[in-house]
């Protein structure tokens, strides 16, 4: 390689670590240390007290031996103690300090030095030493290892250049000491605070293992109601579905009203199946929000039917602008429903709108199950501020059947309209019918994944287990 290749890298590299350098020691980063545990502010009273006796200490040893002016002497012992208090919260500007306030002392006592007078420990007095060690050993305890290794290299350099190079006329060296001793306190602080690193990721492992093994858990839980759902109430929503569609061809010229029935039943065990895959896609993603094709080819497996509505597992939630649709529904069940809207309709958030559908489904499907031969009426007010939804139903004609409901309707409800700060109230009318009574605000935040899981909680109860009216 010719010479000037040569000399070109050798500079890169040179600069290069000339920037490293910058960038790790030319710096006032603040790097504080924190309270011990279990003593407190104790670490930082220790470091403090040890100031003060370097203070003490060095400003007499370099008046007293060093021969230096008394007031220059207790700056450069104030800059040293200094050093080690500041090193509490800038270690590396502490480190820059300690190392001028040596060099300044140093080049101080070298020009009172006489042949033949006191040998004076230099270029590193007693309690310069000392200072230097709790500045080193702090700095380690706080930043890289590279970072202290580069103040230990240039310390010892600093050290070498000084005693070595400079050189004083009758002196007790005290550079190699110092040097070894200050390699044993940079690796004592750096093998502390590797420890100290290795026990918070051992923490933190911990404390991820703990949130795992939860996660895991509800994910069993939530793949084993799946299961029940795909083994259990796919299976009888699809014997319903092939039932209503076999009945016609078992009775001989069966009326257009009872074919439409059947057509009817087949028709909701099919909505019902679609419900059920879109909630089975749920439990099974670990990511709710995430379609989960797995779970909805499973329930379309065990259905055993196609879905004839065009209706995808992940098709948006119902709207208000069907529930004209549920309505007709309700109706080709037996229950005379009434309908009505006041105020000027705006567009509401999905989660209003999909809560306001799911309220109305299931307060009509509790008149259908505990009022008997009642009439029903939803009501719908669009105020500026929100959406009130109201359904009524008159007092039941007869006696309803006894009800297996645990009461998830109602608490499924409330749950939609807390979700978005709304309020409800159900309460019987004084002629003997019920009312269903919901406000949802317009400003709410919209809680459609909210609404949506709420959907999927609740799917192992059907809408008709309901609280009676």
């Amino acid at each position: 390689m010719p010479k000037g290749s040569r000399r070109v890298l050798t500079g890169g590299r040179v600069e290069r670590v000339l920037r490293v350098l910058h960038d790790d020691l030319w710096t006032w980063r603040a790097d504080p240390l924190p309270p011990s545990v279990w003593l407190r502010w104790f670490p930082h009273g220790v470091v403090c007290l040890a100031a003060l006796g370097v203070l003490l200490g060095d400003a007499a040893q370099l008046n007293d031996n060093g021969g230096v002016d008394p007031g220059f002497a207790f700056l450069i012992a104030l800059a040293q103690a200094g050093a080690m208090v500041f090193a509490l919260w800038r270690p590396v500007a502490a480190w820059w300090l300690s190392t001028a306030a040596m060099l300044v002392g140093a080049l101080a006592v070298r020009a009172e030095m006489v042949v033949g007078g006191d040998r004076f420990t230099w270029p590193w007095t007693a309690a310069g030493l000392i200072a230097h060690l709790f500045v080193l050993l702090l700095l380690a305890l706080r930043v890289r290892t590279r970072v202290s290794a580069e103040a230990l290299a240039l310390t010892a350099l600093t050290t070498y250049l000084v005693q070595g190079v400079v050189g004083g006329l009758d002196y007790q060296p005290t550079g190699q000491l110092a040097v070894i001793l200050f390699a044993v306190v940079v690796l004592l602080g750096t093998a502390l605070r590797g420890r100290r690193e290795a026990r918070t990721e051992l923490a933190q492992q911990t404390s991820l293992t703990a949130e795992e093994r939860a996660r895991r858990t509800l994910l069993e839980e939530r793949s084993r109601i799946a299961r029940e759902l795909h083994d259990v109430v796919a299976h009888h929503m699809s014997v319903i579905s092939i039932q209503a569609q076999v009945a016609p061809h078992l009775v001989e010229n069966p009326p257009d009203e009872l074919k439409e029935n059947l057509a009817g039943i087949r028709q909701n065990a099919l909505e019902a199946l679609t419900e059920l895959r879109r909630v089975l896609g749920v439990l099974r993603s670990e990511h709710p929000e995430a379609p989960d094709a797995s779970g909805t080819a499973g329930a379309a497996g065990i259905a055993g039917t196609s879905d004839t509505s065009g209706t995808a597992p992940h098709a948006p939630q119902p709207t208000l602008d069907r529930l004209d649709a549920l309505v007709e529904n309700t109706r080709a069940a037996g229950l005379t429903v009434t309908t009505g809207t006041s105020g000027a309709r705006r567009p509401l958030p999905p989660g209003v709108e999909l809560s306001a559908y799911r309220i109305v489904q299931e307060a009509l499907s509790n008149v259908l199950r505990h009022a008997p031969g009642a009439t029903a009426r939803v009501h719908l007010t669009h105020l500026p501020i929100g959406l009130r939804v109201e359904v009524s139903n008159t007092r039941p004609s007869r006696t309803p059947p006894p009800s297996q409901g645990a009461g998830h309707g109602l608490l499924g409800m409330r749950e939609r309209v807390a979700m978005l700060d709304g309020s409800l109230t159900a309460q019987p009318l004084p002629d003997g019918g019920y009312q269903v009574a919901a406000f949802l605000p317009a400003d709410a935040t919209d809680a459609t994944d909210a609404t949506d899981a709420t959907d999927g909680d609740r799917s192992t109860h059907p809408i008709t287990e309901d609280d009676t009216p």
